[in-house]
């Protein structure tokens, strides 16, 4: 009996604490996150003042109400600016997330307007320069105000997309999506071995120049299947991967200043090719298809930003692939002998 009641005793305190921080989170004012993620952004409260339109004073107040509510410093003034104390630091990349799920929920779908928004949109893929110029481009002359953060795919991509951390992810590879995420699914594309032009295997292109010389890949997931094809070992077509870098954005230099070769699709490095002084050969050995797609939260597919945002992205990728294709066809490509 003794025992039970120690259980008893001690679902009770559980209880207890459960209910005191329910109340504690009704106490907490919303707005008072907003004041804190723009301290953390400006490390000024009269920057923070003029950002969300109110007074000094009320935003310093705002400060000593969430410093008490959460029970540490937060920003401590140094010098000439507010330092954040490191729980800020910590929790800033929880509190931004939630504020932009918020601000989604809240804003009309019918209301959004490119050439009004001052919305940060998030896009994770490869570095594929010319879909990113283009689509800057449409972007700066439709939405002046609107900002795209390109970032690399990782293994959190998934997550990262049904939280609403990013608004569109690309990558290729055959796995199955996981739940909640819908696809588009891109055109095939070409495979093409790129090397600096005076390359020896420039010279002498085929299957022996293929196995002799090492090869350069992207590891674009960061821990996931990589999409690229790896020949097996046991193969006559078998490759020598010596080196795997995390950016596809420095595979034209370090080709310029080596004797790797790579071999990606045509789109990756068809407009770095003069400016890096690249050549491109057709691959002497069969390589199989990749799926290639962009894909989004389903529970965010009808939100009118991400719309819009998907409409141009992959409206540019289309292009700047079918323009690689043409650049880097037929005579273009050395052929393997």
């Amino acid at each position: 009996m003794r025992g039970l009641g120690r259980c008893q005793q001690e679902l009770s305190n559980e209880t207890i604490s459960y209910a005191m921080n329910e109340i504690d989170l009704h106490r907490v004012d919303l707005n008072l996150l907003v004041v804190f993620e723009s301290l953390m952004e400006t490390r000024s409260v009269t920057a923070t003042a003029e950002r969300i339109g109110r007074t000094q004073s009320a935003v310093s107040h705002a400060l000593a109400r969430l410093r008490d509510q959460l029970g540490d410093p937060l920003l401590v003034r140094v010098g000439g600016t507010m330092q954040p104390s490191p729980f800020a630091e910590a929790i800033v990349e929880d509190v931004r997330p939630i504020l932009r799920s918020i601000r989604r929920v809240i804003a009309p779908r019918s209301l959004f307007d490119p050439a009004t928004s001052d919305r940060v949109f998030r896009i994770a893929m490869p570095t594929l320069t010319k879909v990113i110029a283009t689509v800057s481009a449409r972007v700066e002359s439709e939405a002046p105000n609107v900002k795209i953060e390109w970032l690399p795919a990782h293994h959190d991509v998934y997550a990262a997309l049904s939280e609403g951390l990013i608004d569109l992810a690309h990558l290729g590879g055959w796995p199955r999506l996981p739940d909640g995420l819908e696809q588009q699914v891109m055109e095939p594309f070409s495979w093409v071995t790129f090397a600096r032009k005076d390359h020896p295997a420039c010279a002498d292109w085929g299957l022996k120049a293929w196995r002799r010389y090492p090869h350069l890949m992207v590891n674009v997931t960061r821990g996931m299947q990589n999409p690229f094809p790896v020949t097996p070992e046991g193969d006559i077509g078998a490759r020598r991967v010596s080196a795997m870098i995390a950016d596809s954005a420095g595979v034209a230099s370090v080709l310029a200043q080596s004797d790797f070769l790579a071999t990606f699709p045509a789109m990756l490095l068809a407009w770095d090719m003069e400016a890096f002084g690249l050549r491109a050969m057709k691959p002497p050995v069969p390589l199989d298809p990749v799926l290639v797609r962009f894909f989004w939260s389903a529970r965010l597919a009808s939100d009118a930003g991400g719309s819009w945002l998907r409409s141009i992205v992959i409206e540019a990728y289309r292009k700047a692939q079918a323009d690689a294709e043409r650049r880097l066809s037929g005579g273009a490509l050395i052929q393997p002998v």
